[in-house]
């Protein structure tokens, strides 16, 4: 994308269409098809994600959380002096410059408005829940499933449930996948917690899933 003059930077991708991907060298319908469906839902990644994604220099995944998590949109963080980046916790002189010094170029200017123009989160909305099917449930993941486990994370939550990553006796459920931690399954077991496999956790959740074939690339 980059040789053919299509992508400067990360905003550009937003701007493609399908003719020019069908075009590059080695790409069918279904890729382009599947690329531009991973760039629908690149538009649903929290700010905490896509600030990191940005790659400010210095400010890693937990940092850039934390940011977002303190200013609540990246107008507030855009608009912090230096003092006020060093009160939030964990920001030293090193991280509040790299910050500072990423806002006040004009080239990221540009590239950030054209970034909320194509439909990125870059403020922290309360999420409404689905439903509340799992509430007040400790659900624990364990292995590896069709789609990531963020993504299985955040199904937990949209429907009132709490993702753990320890087992005790107040876990709900263990959901289960391709190779599964040993320690976990045999903790379970001892402890009588309940143990089901990916596609029961779906049938429980109430949510329809594409077969792993069908999965979205997922951007950021």
């Amino acid at each position: 994308m980059y040789n053919a003059g299509l992508v400067r930077m990360p905003a550009d991708f937003y701007d493609l269409r399908f003719d020019q991907l069908f075009r590059l060298d080695g790409w069918k319908e279904k890729s382009c098809e599947r690329f531009l469906k991973s760039l629908e839902k690149s538009r649903k990644v929290p700010f905490g994600q896509v600030l990191y994604a940005l790659g400010i220099r210095n400010v890693g995944e937990t940092t850039a959380k934390t940011l977002a998590s303190h200013f609540g949109n990246i107008d507030a963080l855009a608009a912090a002096g230096k003092d006020e980046l060093m009160a939030v916790g964990d920001i030293g002189g090193t991280i509040a410059d790299s910050i500072l010094a990423y806002f006040a170029d004009p080239v990221n200017q540009t590239n950030l408005e054209r970034l909320k123009a194509a439909g990125l989160q870059f403020s922290n909305e309360a999420k409404a829940l689905k439903d509340d099917k799992l509430k007040g449930m400790s659900i624990v993941i364990t292995g590896s499933y069709s789609i990531s486990r963020d993504a299985m994370k955040a199904i937990i939550e949209a429907h009132g449930g709490k993702a753990s990553g320890s087992i005790s006796s107040k876990t709900a459920m263990v959901i289960v996948g391709e190779k599964p931690g040993p320690e976990k399954i045999k903790k379970a077991g001892d402890l009588g917690v309940r143990m089901v496999s990916e596609a029961e956790f779906y049938e429980i959740a109430g949510e329809i899933m594409a077969k792993p074939d069908e999965q979205e690339l997922t951007l950021f």
